[in-house]
């Protein structure tokens, strides 16, 4: 046997015994959140950032066993979305949207090492919308509502409350500067309903304070138009009660949530309009890039 025939052999065991070692190096584990719709989302984004392939046949809702490539070495682990900060010194990183992260100090444009895009474009299937019943989708009043939620006004109220955990879904103006007393103002808006169309906006959850931004610009512009916002506590009771007319439009879910309603119980409805983006994004208390993740994943 030749001396080049044994150095070729010798290659390629030691490349051979190179790959073992590192797919029998323990994997990062990457926290996501273990409900459908977040940990689709996740499961998304980590294949944007290049770290997994997912089954292209799972659409925009990918779950673990759709994953087809683990293109570095890491390992995925579901755990409850209000628990996922907390996890963060333990896991080498997770993914979690501005509601969790910012009250636990994780920002995206500051902390985020890879974030969900979304602003202006309107393909993300999680961006927000306004929906209205399919019948009255052209109402010109309808119109109105969304042209002035699409405002500089409103984008800024989003910023300034509730930093980059709502990011808007429309085109907006980056740099700008608010009085000190911006918030207050806006928090404490009243508007009067006398001689004007009383809209129902469906709303869920708490952080809905942009709708008095939104009634600052429709009573500038003279629009005769009063935002009467409904609040449910359940996220399946909007869209029934959009359907059935007992409210004019509603403002709480994402496209994709929108879509599947619409599929599995019929509704005649439709979004009218973008709103926001609820970013996810990977932090790490470990690394400070995604490329620093991935160097450590080979």
């Amino acid at each position: 046997m030749n001396r080049s025939f044994i150095k070729t052999i010798a290659a390629v065991t030691a490349v051979f015994a190179l790959a073992a070692a590192a797919f029998a190096a323990e994997p990062l584990r990457i926290g996501v959140a273990d409900d459908p719709t977040n940990c689709g989302r996740a499961l998304k984004l980590l294949e944007a950032a290049g770290l997994i392939k997912n089954d292209p046949a799972a659409g925009f809702a990918p779950e673990i066993k759709d994953i087809t490539e683990y293109i570095y070495n890491v390992e995925i682990v579901p755990t409850q979305a209000n628990t996922l900060t907390a996890m963060i010194d333990d896991l080498d990183a997770i993914v979690i949207g501005g509601n969790y992260g910012i009250p636990a100090g994780l920002i995206p444009s500051k902390n985020g090492l890879f974030i969900e895009k979304g602003d202006g474009a309107g393909d993300n299937p999680f961006i927000c919308v306004i929906a209205a019943r399919t019948a009255e989708a052209n109402d010109p009043d309808y119109a109105k509502v969304v042209s002035a939620y699409r405002t500089q006004l409103v984008a800024e109220y989003m910023f300034e409350e509730w930093k980059e955990a709502r990011y808007p879904a429309f085109p907006f103006e980056k740099n700008y500067t608010v009085p000190a007393d911006f918030l207050e103002k806006l928090n404490e808006y009243k508007s009067d309903k006398a001689g004007k169309r009383v809209i129902r906006v469906g709303v869920n959850g708490a952080m809905n304070g942009q709708w008095n931004a939104v009634q600052k610009i429709l009573d500038e512009r003279g629009d005769k138009i009063f935002i009467e916002l409904v609040e449910f506590d359940a996220f399946n009771l909007p869209n029934e009660a959009l359907s059935v007319g007992d409210i004019e439009l509603n403002a709480f879910q994402h496209k994709a949530f929108l879509a599947k309603e619409i599929s599995a119980r019929g509704y005649k409805i439709q979004a009218i309009g973008d709103t926001y983006l609820g970013p996810q994004a990977i932090y790490s208390h470990k690394y400070k890039t995604l490329d620093e993740l991935k160097a450590a994943a080979k």
